[in-house]
């Protein structure tokens, strides 16, 4: 039973993000948003949506280790598996914004995240309000100084729905997400307890890679319809959002408290450790360009991470 509701919970979130995601285009052609502005406010946090839901609540439900495990797996995830197996099926060329722009932010929101809970293991309300208004100054900055780096993924979805379409797309995506949320967090501590396996491999693990699907689908989608709209800094997006939008408006709602060691001594340091990596494999050993080379160390490295989470 525990699976059926991961899985059920899973495809709920997934579902309920899309139609959240339909119904935020949908207001922002109505309203005459700037495209630009939906790619970056309302599209941002719409995708971000299952990420921020699964970890409110569980933080709320006190399986913080759920809440924490499942930003810092996501963001393992985004680059270990989605950006490699994306790399894998195609070459990606980077934009300069990469080096200049979107990875020391990623790096910075990293390392803020492990000032911020390394020492006393617990991620407070007025954290949540740093995270957050690094979040809002960043966005600022790239709506004013880097507009050519934001892209539309999917352009094909921006069509203008009927209001009502708008109004359903938006209650069945929160529906979605919620309903989603409640099984993937039921089920997944009643196979942490089944299982013997702390919450924290269980939020890190399944947990991340299922709330990663969607950036993973949307990847492999634009590399078949040869898009190469998606790119590195979308997915370098998503890890600056996972951090200081989900778990500060997570720590501002509810403090975040680890109890699992393992977050500390280990996992943090893998999200570091593969954050940083992505610079010079950038260089080397074709410059500005990330091909089948990388995508394999990436995903090795993936693999021997989630291998070594179940082997301790």
């Amino acid at each position: 039973m525990n699976i059926l509701f991961v899985v059920l919970g899973l495809v709920l979130l997934i579902l309920g993000g899309n139609w959240l995601l339909k119904a935020a285009v949908g207001f922002s052609l109505r309203l005459q948003i700037p495209k630009i502005v939906i790619g970056m406010t309302v599209v941002s946090f719409a995708t971000s949506a299952p990420e921020l839901i699964v970890s409110v609540k569980s933080a709320l439900n006190g399986h913080a280790d759920i809440a924490l495990g499942n930003v810092i797996g996501s963001n393992i995830a985004n680059l270990g598996l989605v950006l490699a197996i994306t790399i894998l099926l195609s070459t990606i060329s980077v934009e300069k914004s990469f080096y200049k722009t979107d990875w020391p932010v990623m790096m910075i929101a990293s390392l803020m995240l492990y000032g911020f809970i390394a020492f006393d293991g617990v991620l407070v309300g007025y954290e949540g309000v740093i995270l957050l208004s690094f979040l809002i100054i960043f966005l600022i900055y790239l709506l004013r100084f880097q507009k050519p780096a934001v892209v539309d993924e999917m352009p094909e979805d921006d069509e203008m729905l009927p209001l009502y379409k708008n109004v359903l797309f938006l209650v069945l995506g929160g529906v979605g997400l919620w309903g989603g949320s409640e099984l993937l967090i039921d089920g997944a501590v009643g196979m942490a307890k089944s299982f013997n396996i702390s919450e924290r491999v269980i939020g890190i693990t399944i947990v991340s890679i299922g709330t990663s699907v969607p950036e993973l689908a949307a990847s492999i989608i634009a590399v078949m319809k040869k898009e190469k709209a998606i790119s590195l800094g979308n997915l370098i997006g998503s890890n600056v959002f996972n951090i200081l939008a989900v778990l500060g408006i997570t720590s501002i709602i509810t403090p975040v408290k680890v109890t699992d060691p393992g977050l500390l001594s280990n996992d943090i340091y893998w999200m570091l450790f593969i954050s940083f990596l992505i610079l010079p494999l950038n260089f080397i050993p074709v410059k500005m360009k990330f091909t089948w080379k990388e995508g394999l160390i990436l995903i090795s490295l993936y693999i021997t991470f989630i291998v070594s989470m179940f082997l301790k």
